[in-house]
């Protein structure tokens, strides 16, 4: 068994990562560098967007820049689901989390070379593809570190959520300086470097992973591999037509990417409950895990801004001069993970020293949602001024409070997926909690379009209450989930 193996390698002397399991700091720089990458590239995707070409960029609707954004952030959690599928039924999650990092390094690399919007396409592509796979088997992975009643798996967790946000910081650090300095593809290319450090790491510790995930837990069997490869191929087929026929246009694909998620998103409940290879007790912990998606997909919808509202707002409406200078606005979508940084350790240290004294997870899902619509509420305080006006102070304090909200609800979210999830679909059911948040990030590239900079009292009021709504729904239903959660905290 995976987590036997990891084990015997655990109980050897001073093979310990901050009192976890040694092989958790190899997910952990690997996810790090990733993130790097992702959230390097991601912090000036939207400006390399809708900038005019005569500041380097390619000049397309502001709207439209927002929906592309959404639409991609929407497909690197979508495509965990098919990551998820490709480890748990073909190569497991161990060598398809290194192929993965190898699309991703491609996909960085097609950015910061191919030229125009087609360099878009194909950079994206295979960004979200390589992405989306690496996040769902590095958490699957995470997860199988730990034996079934393991105290440190929220702390355990949440320390690997810290790692992840360490990449989240530095990311747009660099590439907005870099681009700011030499050019938005000088900034792709180091998306990529970071991507190959984080590679090279893995493959020089990659024994520390022996025994986790190195088989399929659910081998597809050959007779069928026909009919994979055809559908594979006909959405290849579809996509290529919509596009073509412009039935698939920048200013409609974040809508796209919500349809499809939610149509997966119930084709993969719909598996899961009626399969025979999972347990009552697994169904009933699926049935409990509705809500907490639907609640997870809302929180996402608001936090996800930070690529499109936030990142406009800080292009036009945030005060950037310090001293005379005036720093990247993508340096704004570092001021979370600072946050992240000092406060994951905490919240790690506060679930530890509580034990089974610490609230449940649905109280968590919905104290995170209502700091996050206040956040967004936040932001009426400092409307009615000018182009760049707002405080950098202000900003910070949003992010503060959306800094609680993630940490209630993301790291909580991952360790909630891995306990609840059937035997025979374990990677599949992270994959499933990350459609919650391609459903919510897709979202927040559709809700963008509705941001007015002129106007933004109705939005921020009504995006905000709507996120308190849900949160307060979410304690009043707190005690069935917990009940159908049977037993999982």
């Amino acid at each position: 068994m995976a987590n036997s193996s990891v084990s015997e390698q655990e109980q050897a002397p001073g093979r310990r990562f901050l009192g976890q399991p040694v092989a958790l700091a190899n997910l952990f720089g690997i996810e790090m560098w990733e993130r790097f990458s992702f959230y390097g590239m991601t912090a000036i995707l939207i400006y390399y967007l809708y900038y005019p070409v005569s500041d380097g960029g390619l000049g397309i609707s502001q709207a439209a820049a927002t929906s592309i954004v959404g639409a991609y952030g929407g497909t690197v959690y979508f495509s965990t689901i098919i990551g998820a599928w490709v480890a748990d039924r073909l190569l497991g999650s161990e060598r398809t989390l290194f192929y993965s990092a190898v699309l991703v390094i491609l996909g960085h690399v097609a950015l910061a070379t191919l030229p125009g919007i087609g360099g878009v396409g194909v950079g994206l592509v295979l960004i979200a593809l390589g992405s989306g796979a690496v996040k769902a088997n590095a958490t699957s992975m995470v997860g199988g570190l730990y034996a079934a009643g393991d105290g440190r798996r929220d702390a355990g967790y949440s320390i690997y959520y810290m790692g992840l946000n360490i990449g989240v910081l530095v990311g747009p650090l660099l590439t907005g300086l870099v681009n700011d300095v030499a050019g938005f593809r000088v900034g792709f290319a180091l998306a990529a470097l970071g991507m190959a450090v984080g590679l090279t790491q893995y493959v020089l510790y990659r024994k520390r992973l022996s025994g986790l995930g190195d088989k399929a837990a659910n081998p597809l069997p050959r007779s069928n591999w026909l009919r994979y490869n055809t559908i594979g191929l006909g959405v290849v087929v579809i996509i290529v037509a919509t596009s073509v026929t412009h039935l698939l246009t920048a200013d409609n694909i974040s809508d796209v990417v919500i349809v499809l998620t939610v149509l997966a998103t119930i084709a993969y409940f719909s598996v899961f409950l009626s399969s025979k290879k999972i347990t009552a007790i697994e169904r009933s912990r699926m049935v409990a895990f509705i809500p907490m998606f639907i609640v997870s997909a809302v929180f996402w919808s608001l936090f996800q801004q930070q690529f499109t509202v936030l990142a406009i707002y800080a292009d036009q409406r945030l005060n950037r001069n310090v001293f005379g200078w005036e720093f990247p606005a993508a340096w704004v979508r570092s001021i979370t993970p600072v946050f992240l940084i000092i406060f994951a350790g905490v919240f790690a240290a506060i679930w530890t020293r509580l034990g089974p004294r610490q609230p449940s997870t649905p109280i968590k899902f919905a104290a995170g949602t209502i700091v996050t619509g206040l956040a967004f509420m936040a932001f009426l305080m400092y409307v009615g001024g000018g182009p760049n006006s707002a405080p950098l102070l202000g900003i910070a304090f949003i992010c503060l409070l959306l800094t609680f909200g993630e940490l209630l609800i993301a790291p909580v979210g991952l360790s909630l997926a891995s306990k609840l999830a059937p035997t025979a679909f374990h990677t599949q059911t992270v994959a499933l909690y990350y459609l919650s948040i391609a459903l919510g990030t897709a979202a927040a590239g559709t809700l963008a379009q509705y941001y007015d900079v002129d106007n933004e009292v109705p939005y921020f009021a009504t995006v905000g209450a709507f996120s308190v709504a849900v949160g307060v729904i979410t304690v009043l239903i707190a005690p069935w989930i917990t009940r159908m959660m049977r037993g999982v905290l």
